[in-house]
């Protein structure tokens, strides 16, 4: 049975974040996820999580200027230092919430410019060598162009060749089935192509990025299949709920309080 992380930058986001971490455990959800902790003490989070006996299954990297439109810059020669002093500070808070998987973005670039792409695997490399003496896997996650124009990383194919090559242990794909439907559908096949390189999983009903009980896709044949695929990690719910959170919790209630 999957492993739900409610994402708690987009779900529970009627009370402050750091009481999201109380709703989410309410709600049933045993694990969470969000974008980004920076704007909070690394102790504070950690305490909420530890409080409620949640598991932490993810968050970014620094982006960068968030409010100005980046979406990190891996991709981006000349952020080079940035990246890197990003990875100083988002140690902290992996230490105190314990989280085994970090989301790398790579930035608004153009992937047919060589230079672009020797920055990514450069970025890529380092921060999964960076990481790796604390246990922590990096992922890369493929966005849709219709939700982020100009991403870099915009294709499961060459984010899936890309982790071949590297041939880093830490080095993972962030499998979002809702980017993954928009850009190249026929998700089925591309989980069980992709299966051995994934760490992450995360889920919305397209093309709403809603709650995953309808529309495109069949979310329960979905769950049935990771466990036909023996999928072990985490399920991150990055969905915008229609209305109120707890009312729209309907699909997750047969899977509330599984254990991670």
């Amino acid at each position: 049975m999957p492993r739900f992380a409610a994402n708690l930058s987009m779900m529970f986001t009627e009370v402050p974040f750091l009481d999201r971490f109380d709703a989410a455990a309410a709600a049933g959800f045993t694990a969470v996820e969000f974008l980004f902790p920076y704007e909070h003490p690394a102790e504070a989070v950690g305490e909420r999580l530890k409080r409620n006996g949640l598991t932490q299954a993810l968050f970014n990297l620094p982006p960068g200027d968030w409010n100005a439109g980046e979406k990190g810059f891996a991709a981006l020669p000349s952020r080079f230092s940035e990246l890197k002093a990003g990875l100083e500070t988002a140690l902290p808070y992996a230490k105190a919430t314990g989280v085994k998987r970090l989301h790398l973005m790579a930035g608004i670039a153009n992937r047919g410019e060589r230079v672009a792409i020797e920055a990514f695997y450069k970025s890529v490399a380092w921060a999964a060598e960076f990481f790796a003496p604390h246990g922590i896997d990096i992922v890369l996650e493929p966005i849709n162009a219709r939700n982020v124009p100009g991403y870099f990383l915009n294709d499961f194919g060459f984010a899936r060749d890309l982790i071949q090559e590297l041939r880093l242990p830490n080095l993972k794909l962030q499998f979002d089935i809702y980017h993954c439907q928009i850009i190249h559908g026929d998700v089925t096949m591309r989980l069980r192509e992709m299966m051995p390189i994934i760490g992450h999983i995360q889920i919305a009903s397209i093309p709403s990025r809603n709650e995953p009980d309808g529309e495109e896709l069949n979310y329960p044949f979905l769950f049935e299949e990771l466990d036909r695929l023996g999928y072990a990690g985490f399920v991150g719910c990055e969905y915008n709920p229609r209305g109120k959170t707890t009312d729209g919790l309907a699909w997750f209630k047969p899977y509330a309080g599984v254990k991670p």
